[in-house]
């Protein structure tokens, strides 16, 4: 088999991924866009975490032209991709029982706020305290995962839990225990994840979700554009202005 074939298989396997979730998620998907549209209307904060690759489409949402400006990376140091040495420190802080608590303490975050937890599996300590602990002040939280993992997989955190047990809406993301879409003969282990395809897309449509919400109540979206486009730099100069007091990230 040539390696152009198993790149449109891989292409055919996100697509088909992308279509079960616009398909079987929309509602969801439609109602996560209504929470995160309360709370710009109420004047409240947006928060995004994932831990490890999972905090690729955390960040992707964050700073982004096209995207909501009140959208904070809520950052876990040690845990965002993989910033640190050895990577497999990241996968062990993702096990320590009380530093969400600790990092949720010591953040911005408060009651009315939303907060996204991105977490494929859902069962390590720090997404599922994250979630708790955010719901304990107050916070919405909208979990992304698959929800495959919850039966597939044993939970890691001590309540017995998974992060989608603890959140206000689950957006499943289809993606099968183990993260690999491919296998070939010769090649002993699966490959060509999804994941992050499907996750950045589920956070793209829910930002697009919200955008929409707003413009039926009337409110202008708070949307950065491009510094690349004439006049970018200063629209997004004034965005920043009038929403500075939501808005923790440096620009």
């Amino acid at each position: 088999m040539s390696e152009s074939k198993l790149a449109g298989q891989f292409f055919d396997a996100a697509i088909g991924l992308l279509e079960r979730v616009r398909d079987e998620e929309a509602a969801r998907i439609a109602e996560a866009g209504s929470l995160v549209a309360d709370a710009v209307a109420r004047g409240n904060r947006l928060f995004a975490f994932g831990a490890g690759h999972s905090s690729l489409p955390a960040q992707d949402v964050v700073y982004r032209a096209g995207g909501l400006a009140l959208m904070n990376f809520l950052a876990v140091p040690g845990t965002a991709g993989v910033d640190v040495m050895p990577a497999t420190l990241g996968s062990a802080l993702e096990r320590v029982d009380g530093l969400a608590g600790a990092v949720l303490d010591s953040s911005p975050a408060s009651d009315g706020d939303v907060l996204v937890i991105i977490s494929l599996s859902g069962r390590n300590a720090l997404p599922v305290e994250m979630a708790m602990n955010a719901r304990a002040i107050g916070l919405k939280v909208i979990g992304v995962t698959s929800v495959a993992y919850a039966t597939g997989t044993k939970p890691r955190h001590v309540s017995g839990t998974f992060l989608k047990d603890h959140c206000d809406v689950v957006l499943d993301s289809k993606i099968a225990v183990g993260d690999a879409e491919l296998s070939l003969d010769g090649i002993d282990a699966p490959f060509a994840p999804a994941s992050t395809v499907v996750t950045s897309a589920i956070m793209q449509a829910v930002m697009a979700a919200a955008a929409g919400e707003l413009a039926a109540r009337g409110i202008e979206p708070p949307l950065l554009r491009s510094g690349n486009v004439d006049g970018g730099h200063e629209w997004n100069g004034r965005v920043m202005q009038e929403y500075g007091d939501r808005i923790f990230f440096r620009h």
